[in-house]
């Protein structure tokens, strides 16, 4: 195992940077200062928190062409959507601040005989293990609601995204935030395990695959320590036969590009009732075939590399192994000629369970197109996955389609007649193998607490 960890520029294959990692007893340390600075940060009150939390999200502003530069380069994100990343970031330091008390205050109780109190503390240091696909927001999005609710954070950032790691933590400082508050560690994947079984280190939060997700609950299970999830999905967009096939169609499109196709919540399969199949694949075919791939740096470019050169190898062969299953590729499924980790916008259909295409997870600009019989098909298939993310519905009648969303559709988040990501006031999270827990909205405020009883005799 070396010392050093490469970060390359997915466009070019070169390497943009070396990063040293840390030793088994600097880990140690970090962890110990972590929690030092813990039994300071806790005695703050919400509005001291929320004023340094309010500083951290104007400096990502601020800072935003330096930070969206790091993420075009060191994981491809087309420079154009890079903003929008900071400005979510920012979106959530103010909601948590400004809803910290409202979500996080002493509550009154009725007791027999006397009063209660419900009280919601700190609990500690918390680990989090994020990616890289969107590297601001998703570290954003675990330390804000825990520094408002008085923890004390630790990162693991992928390694191919530490250039983004160590910027906001100089932000952090920038921003006045007490040292180690805050805290990035340079390591191994190995050495993850070590910060979980760690006496102080209370809660572990993971963003990225079911497969490692299980493996990171497991190790916490062994120390019973609470973990949150929020894993991968094949998040299907339904559309039925009253639907706006344009509006749908250039959703749809979005859904699927949007960050290169490497979002856990991006528009995966598009299930279309029979009657409106033909109209809306020939439409969703020709818009697909005008997103062309390019340079990331150009702000004309919708569509930049994938992440890393084995992420796209292993896209290529979900494709390859549903065409051999019979599914047809009706534009792009080839590997470009091309410098970068590039990958084509591709079409598949005539898809059918037991393929990558239906049953996996495609992180990457393919779109699955799934013909049903009618709406009860739809929603059947919808929910024929062993995730539950994300998805849409595309209808004209829309209190039908908040009835199915609302009562049918299997998912933690549902978009009708449009597509959304994550929004700062509203829950954010899945079911089934998409994990568990909430972020946003108040509610990743709660995960990491001890909702504490205070039973008093009057």
């Amino acid at each position: 195992m070396t010392n050093t960890v490469k970060s390359i520029n997915p466009a070019t294959g070169q390497t943009i940077r070396e990063f040293d990692t840390i030793s088994d007893e600097q880990l140690r340390r970090k962890i110990e200062q972590t929690h030092e600075a813990f039994l300071d940060w806790r005695q703050r009150s919400f509005d001291d928190r929320g004023a340094l939390i309010r500083k951290v999200g104007e400096l990502l502003v601020s800072h935003k062409d330096r930070l969206t530069r790091l993420a075009t380069d060191e994981m491809g994100k087309p420079i154009a959507q890079a903003p929008g990343e900071i400005d979510l970031c920012k979106g959530i330091c103010d909601y948590s601040a400004d809803h910290a008390a409202e979500f996080l205050g002493d509550e009154t109780r009725d007791l027999p005989g006397g009063r209660a109190l419900v009280t919601h503390q700190p609990i500690g240091v918390i680990f989090g293990i994020q990616p890289w696909n969107f590297p601001f927001y998703q570290v954003i999005r675990y330390t804000i609601a825990n520094l408002m609710a008085g923890n004390t954070v630790l990162l693991k950032h992928a390694p191919n995204v530490w250039g983004c790691a160590e910027a906001l933590e100089d932000i952090f400082r920038e921003a006045g935030v007490p040292e180690n508050v805050f805290n990035v560690l340079y390591i191994h994947d190995e050495q993850a395990s070590q910060v979980t079984e760690h006496r102080l280190v209370r809660g572990v939060t993971f963003t990225g695959s079911a497969a490692t997700g299980r493996k990171i609950a497991a190790d916490a299970g062994q120390h019973l320590k609470k973990t949150v999830l929020e894993l991968g999905s094949n998040d299907a967009f339904l559309v039925l036969e009253d639907a706006d096939i344009d509006k749908a169609v250039n959703a749809c499109v979005t859904g699927r590009i949007n960050n290169n196709g490497q979002t856990c919540v991006a528009a995966k399969r598009f299930v279309i009732v029979d009657s409106v199949y033909d109209k809306f694949r020939d439409a969703y075919v020709e818009k697909m075939k005008q997103v062309e791939f390019g340079d990331p740096s150009d702000q004309n470019t919708a569509l930049g590399p994938l992440a890393r050169e084995d992420l796209r190898d292993k896209l290529h062969e979900q494709v390859k192994e549903s065409v051999e299953k019979g599914a047809t590729a009706t534009i792009g499924g080839e590997v470009p000629d091309a410098q970068g980790f590039f990958y084509p916008t591709t079409v598949l259909e005539n898809v059918t369970p037991g393929m990558p295409a239906y049953d996996g997870e495609l992180f990457g600009p393919v779109a699955s197109l799934i013909r049903a019989k009618d709406e009860a098909d739809a929603i059947r298939i919808a929910n024929d996955s062993v995730y539950g993310l994300g998805g849409g519905i595309f209808s004209e009648d829309e209190e039908r389609a908040v009835g199915l969303a609302r009562d049918h559709f299997d998912t933690g988040m549902v978009s009708i007649n449009g597509y959304y990501i994550a929004q700062p006031n509203l829950p954010f999270g899945g079911v089934k193998d998409s994990g568990y827990g909430r972020e946003h909205g108040g509610f990743g405020m709660r995960e990491f607490v001890n909702s504490k009883s205070l039973m008093i005799a009057q």
